[in-house]
């Protein structure tokens, strides 16, 4: 049996956690999804055109602290449907590794022909996508993930 190296947890918003931060509207984002628990934006270090996450409005450390699993996932599950209806992604990885930010965050990455990534995505592979793109694809993902479902 493996342990954590933080604990679990669920608190209010803390100044210290930069997805808290832009969740309360302190750091801005690309927005792409958001409803009552989850706030979806692109990923200002992608390593596909689309890549998102999914962040708990609340603070919880890790993907399973959240109280509503299922509804966590259908959340990041629309992000991909729209990933592949606006923007032709072929696939979707959901990812769920929390080692890099310590708060609850799903990865939502996009599969591309010839996207550079091989079977596997490459994690050094950090594609470099100019501000006015990044808005274009939020707006892009955002439209379409309300006739996505």
């Amino acid at each position: 049996m493996t342990t954590r190296s933080l604990p679990s947890s669920e608190d209010a918003p803390r100044s210290d956690c930069v997805f808290c931060r832009i969740v309360k509207g302190e750091i801005p984002c690309h927005k792409v999804y958001e409803d009552k628990e989850y706030l979806g934006f692109l990923d200002i270090t992608p390593r596909n055109p689309g890549h998102s996450l999914i962040v708990t409005k609340r603070h919880y450390r890790w993907v399973d602290d959240a109280p509503q699993f299922g509804s966590y996932f259908e959340a990041a599950k629309r992000v991909g449907l729209a990933l592949k209806s606006a923007m032709g992604a072929l696939s979707v990885s959901y990812l769920t590794l929390g080692n890099e930010v310590p708060h609850a965050h799903i990865w939502v990455v996009p599969r591309y022909r010839d996207d550079g990534h091989g079977g596997v995505i490459d994690w050094k592979l950090v594609k470099q996508i100019p501000p006015e793109e990044m808005k274009r694809i939020a707006s892009l993902l955002s439209k379409g993930i309300n006739t996505s479902v």
